[in-house]
């Protein structure tokens, strides 16, 4: 169900990301869809999420999920949002044993962790998150409650990569102009834009050094939810969290 790496666990902080296999949703859901806001049935949606978290070890209760605009807003929390969910794109917070969580189906999932500070984050990073800064923003928010970026550990998971993300000739101007990096030209010659690159240099640049880059693209994998290929299609999430 889980798609998770080798360090999965770095000094009390853990990352996961899920592939679309082992839940309950139909077609074209199928399986572990855990988005709440792309038509498929509510009581899947919240069986998905309870399996997931279980089999992470995880309650389901104190997972925080996101109302994701594409922006650049961030949130500190230290526990489950109440009835309503803000929009933002990246939460942080410095309690432990609380798991934050991000949804993508092409976008880059980013998790961030300072084990010794005891702070974690998670972002969405999309094309527009990307150029609005949404990751320089979760970074600094860390900061403020005691965080270093050069003892932050940041995993991006699996995404739409460059050689399958194509966008218009002028898009991929206007994205470069703000982040050089994300520059991209497809496996068939046109533009593209490579926002994990993106989110790689935004991160090098504001001292963060223990990086690592899921080598999985979901447009390319049948084993993970691809909105560009499929429009109607589930969504994957990354968690991360710190041992309480």
């Amino acid at each position: 169900m889980t798609v998770q790496d080798d360090a999965i666990h770095v000094d009390g902080a853990h990352f996961a990301f899920t592939d679309r296999w082992g839940g309950v949703s139909a077609v074209p859901y199928e399986e572990l869809n855990l988005g709440g806001a792309v038509g498929d049935d509510p009581a899947a949606v919240l069986g998905n999420r309870e399996l997931a978290a279980k089999s992470l070890g995880l309650d389901p209760g104190l997972v925080v999920w996101m109302n994701q605009v594409h922006g650049r807003d961030v949130a500190v929390v230290d526990g489950p949002w109440g009835d309503e969910i803000p929009s933002v794109d990246a939460v942080v917070t410095a309690r432990r044993g609380l798991a934050l969580a991000v949804l993508t189906a092409d976008c880059t999932p980013v998790l961030l962790v300072d084990p010794v500070a005891g702070v974690a984050a998670a972002a969405h990073a999309g094309r527009p998150g990307l150029v609005a800064g949404v990751v320089p923003a979760a970074v600094e928010a860390m900061i403020t409650l005691g965080a270093d970026p050069s003892r932050i550990t940041a995993r991006t998971g699996p995404a739409v990569c460059g050689r399958c993300y194509e966008v218009p000739e002028g898009m991929r101007a206007e994205v470069a102009r703000t982040v050089p990096a994300a520059w991209s030209e497809t496996s068939w010659g046109t533009p593209a834009v490579d926002v994990t690159a993106g989110v790689h240099a935004q991160l090098e640049a504001l001292g963060v050094r223990d990086r690592h880059r899921s080598p999985v693209c979901t447009l390319e994998s049948g084993d993970h939810f691809s909105y560009r290929r499929d429009r109607t299609t589930g969504r994957l999430a990354g968690y991360v969290w710190l041992d309480g």
